[in-house]
């Protein structure tokens, strides 16, 4: 056998072995979240922790973030290595219809299997920052359902937006394209950094989401806590996001979405996260929880205190635009500076000259 074709047989069965791999750890989580969600305790504090309403615990909100971690693993698995591979000439020559992960297992269903199929061909254009053509995706899902496209393609998009806070939109209706656009007008449409990758957009969206509900300051033990759940660790290099420590003080920081401050008369020095002002400027309260309703699989009422500050945020926000709006119609409206009145001398009657009747 060739060495080409062995190389490519490895490589599909690394794939397999992973895949399998990342369902034994779903399967693990689900039941380790819900042990956890039943024995827990409600929070003390709703002003720190609020959980969802049909738990009444805090541990649910952590079990979504862990089975979030598994959506992340397992598909961004299927379409990419690392950051640092995507930019090499392998990837440069691959064809989105020659990757082995768009292939359905025998004896599934095959219209359940279609949106995560689709899903993992989206991250993979993304990825290698190609057009997403609606005559390429009915080739993934095959012709016999593109009744059921529109559906498929929903699940898909909702998929990848709870995962990576990336939106699917049609950029050119003529040629029935898409791409994916990120919530945030983070660099390279979200991958911070130059070339190939993905979108380090939710990242930002759950930590933005965790400092808004540590009371819009988070200690940087909780937020490292708080990743963990998802499998990101500071130190250790992750495949999408790269050195975490590095994207969250460094680059994010850098970029005005985060701000990094030591907590003040702190010995030894402890720091805490707040929003950049970029952040405060692309986003709002509002939407970063309904970013987190939709994790969640909820509405962003079930988060009642939260809920009601993000409504009071809403508030402020519309009334300053109006304050600035009418300063500006006013500015506009003013009348300009009238004329002075008498800018010539008043004439003295002595100095009248009337005209003279002639004498015939």
């Amino acid at each position: 056998m060739p060495r080409r074709q062995k190389n490519k047989l490895r490589a599909s069965e690394k794939r397999c072995r992973a895949r399998a791999e990342a369902q034994g750890e779903g399967a693990q989580a689900t039941v380790a979240v819900e042990e956890e969600s039943t024995s827990s305790s409600p929070p003390q504090s709703e002003d720190t922790t609020q959980s969802l309403p049909p738990a009444g615990s805090s541990s649910t909100f952590q079990g979504r973030r862990r089975a979030q971690a598994i959506t992340i693993t397992s598909t961004a698995n299927m379409c990419t290595r690392s950051d640092e591979d995507s930019n090499s000439q392998d990837e440069d020559r691959a064809s989105p219809f020659e990757v082995p992960y768009y292939t359905e297992s025998a004896g599934e269903d095959s219209l359940i299997r279609k949106p995560g199929l689709l899903e993992q061909f989206l991250l993979y254009k993304y990825k290698m920052k190609q057009p997403i053509l609606k005559e390429d995706m009915l080739k993934i899902i095959g012709q016999n359902y593109e009744d059921q496209f529109p559906e498929i393609l929903k699940k898909a998009s909702e998929r990848i937006e709870i995962v990576f806070a990336v939106d699917l939109k049609e950029i050119d209706s003529t040629k029935q394209s898409y791409d994916l656009i990120s919530k945030l007008k983070l660099p390279n449409n979200g991958r911070v950094r130059a070339g190939r990758g993905l979108p380090k957009t939710g990242l930002l969206m759950n930590i933005l989401g965790m400092i808004f509900m540590k009371g819009n300051c988070a200690a940087e033990e909780d937020i490292w806590k708080f990743l963990g759940m998802m499998r990101v660790y500071a130190g250790r290099k992750h495949f999408i996001y790269g050195e975490p420590r590095k994207l969250i003080t460094k680059d994010l920081v850098r970029l005005e979405y985060l701000e990094y401050r030591q907590v003040a008369n702190s010995d030894p020095p402890r720091y805490e996260f707040l929003w950049g002002p970029k952040a405060q400027a692309e986003t709002s309260k509002m939407k970063v929880l309904e970013f987190l309703a939709k994790v969640n699989d909820t509405i962003p009422s079930a988060f009642p205190s939260y809920y009601e500050e993000a409504l009071k945020d809403e508030e402020k926000k519309v009334q300053t635009k109006a304050m600035v709006r009418a300063g500006n119609i006013a500015k506009v409206l003013v009348p300009s500076r009238p004329m002075p009145q008498n800018i010539f001398p008043p004439l003295v009657k002595s100095e009248v000259c009337y005209p003279q009747d002639k004498k015939t």
